[in-house]
């Protein structure tokens, strides 16, 4: 695969579990778990992106670049923009967005979503999808899903059902669809750094505030972004304490 960068955004402030990168799981920090998984892939630019010292310290201790950026940044997307902007990084480069909180990301994720953009050169960004099979989660609004066009581009991200079955659900919605494949979006994100550019530029839309799905941003203004489908979802990220324990029971398990 051609080469491209990973930048891993990591933030202290955290309304649930402040200082979460630097939470210890197995014996390693979680953000050095999620940097180990960056350089399982073997690219050689990877970033870690960052506005707390503490963590800058953690991260220099086990070799990774740092690049410190600005605490004013309401998303991971606007960090990623400024590393971007301080490496001097040029449009046609291709970025994966690395969450912090994910230390069993699975390499083929990260690879996946790095080829969408390297394989369509006309997406600004790339993201990854699962097919449900469960018909509760068809119908949670936790669970985003998109649709997609015939070459695997996102038309559209909800909370509600999508595709809406006309005839399958006007009896009720016990049971998803089985026209076709309903797709629950996973937050996994790759970007162009010319979409980058443009993203700085673009102001907060209705769509987005109204699904709060800030990936509608990018289809309002018309940047297109391609999904790639995965059979499984990835591993736990951490959100909450019981994360902690369960994520850390997995990854004694692999050592």
């Amino acid at each position: 695969m051609s080469d491209y960068k990973i930048v891993i955004p990591a933030r202290y402030a955290s309304s649930r579990l402040p200082g979460k990168p630097l939470i210890e799981l197995a014996g390693k920090t979680m953000i050095q778990h999620v940097y180990e998984r960056a350089v399982e892939t073997g690219i050689q630019d990877i970033v870690i992106a960052t506005d707390n010292e503490r963590i800058q310290r953690e991260a220099e201790s086990f070799g990774a670049e740092v690049v410190m950026t600005s605490p004013d940044h309401e998303n991971g997307t606007e960090r990623i923009a400024e590393v971007a902007k301080i490496k001097g990084w040029g449009d046609d480069v291709v970025i994966v967005n690395l969450q912090g909180d994910e230390p069993l990301i699975p390499q083929e994720l990260i690879e996946k979503t790095a080829a969408s953009l390297i394989n369509y050169p006309d997406a600004g960004m790339s993201s990854v999808c699962t097919p449900l099979s469960g018909n509760h989660d068809a119908f949670d609004p936790n669970v985003v899903k998109v649709v997609l066009d015939k070459d695997q581009f996102a038309m559209y991200f909800s909370r509600a059902s999508i595709p809406w079955d006309r005839d399958g659900y006007k009896n009720g919605t016990d049971e998803m669809t089985a026209k076709m494949p309903v797709y629950r979006h996973i937050g996994m994100y790759g970007y162009r750094v010319s979409f980058l550019r443009q993203y700085q530029n673009m102001e907060v839309c209705a769509l987005e505030t109204t699904e709060a799905l800030e990936q509608l941003r990018a289809l309002w203004y018309g940047v297109k972004i391609h999904m790639s489908i995965i059979d499984e979802p990835p591993g736990h990220g951490i959100d909450t304490p019981e994360d902690v324990e369960r994520v850390e029971q997995l990854l004694l398990q692999q050592q």
